[in-house]
């Protein structure tokens, strides 16, 4: 039987000199494998261009529930990208915000909640002209609610740690590494409790987002498992440096 789906793209592995395997976050079944054969050919209907990272898809698609790999029958990006594919700073992101999101997310079911947050989030990326340095950290502190370890914004006067391990703020030191102290904490609620719209707002210098990018790492690698080591971030902090 046939269904009509949006989809996030999150993985394009190579099958065959022609064929790939996509693993796709879909609105309707949650992450699903499709194979899709002739996407280097000149005129194939589904080009590589259409399966890059993070890129907005609407499809209809053949679904078997007991498949591993499901089919594809027609696919086409939706919205097109106005910005992210020519923005440097943008494109780098979305990289980077896809490995976080492939070692994140687990659902083979839907997910409705987390569906609309990436899908929306991606288009706010594209519509803004201007890429925001601080939108990556926004996004992964965001994302956190939807992925069941939001961060507690409860804190009291003497509290002047945030505990990454317990997700909270404490008033003593914690005793393991985990932690951070209070002006970069109170920038890491900030992240988390700010529109995009408004994250501009937010003062970070290069030094700083790079601490609290790698703070927010190690709360994802303490609150998934097998999230393992992101590598493109390293690429990212280099852009923009």
């Amino acid at each position: 039987m046939l269904h009509k789906t949006r989809g996030i793209v999150l993985k394009t592995t190579l099958y065959s000199e022609s064929s790939v395997v996509v693993q796709i976050f879909t609105e309707k079944f949650g992450i699903q494998s499709y194979m899709i054969n002739g996407v280097k050919k000149p005129r194939a209907k589904i080009s590589m261009n259409m399966l890059q990272p993070l890129h907005l898809v609407d499809m209809i698609v053949y679904h078997k529930t007991n498949s591993n790999i499901q089919r594809v029958s027609e696919l086409r990006p939706s919205p097109v990208f106005s910005t992210i594919p020519y923005d440097i700073i943008k494109s780098t992101m979305v990289i980077f915000l896809n490995e976080v999101l492939y070692k994140s997310i687990r659902q083979q079911t839907t997910d409705d909640n987390l569906f609309h947050f990436i899908f929306n989030a991606v288009c706010w990326l594209d519509a803004h002209k201007a890429a925001n340095v601080n939108f990556h950290l926004s996004f992964l502190l965001k994302l956190s609610r939807f992925l069941g370890f939001a961060p507690s914004t409860q804190t009291k006067s003497d509290q002047s740690y945030f505990d990454l391990q317990e997700g909270e703020f404490k008033s003593n030191t914690p005793v393991h590494p985990h932690f951070l102290e209070k002006t970069e904490a109170m920038l890491f609620i900030s992240l988390f409790a700010t529109p995009f719209e408004k994250i501009n707002e937010i003062k970070i210098d290069n030094n700083t987002r790079r601490i609290i990018l790698d703070k927010i790492l190690i709360y994802y690698a303490l609150h998934t498992a097998s999230f393992g080591e992101i590598k493109s971030h390293q690429v990212l902090e280099d852009v923009l440096s």
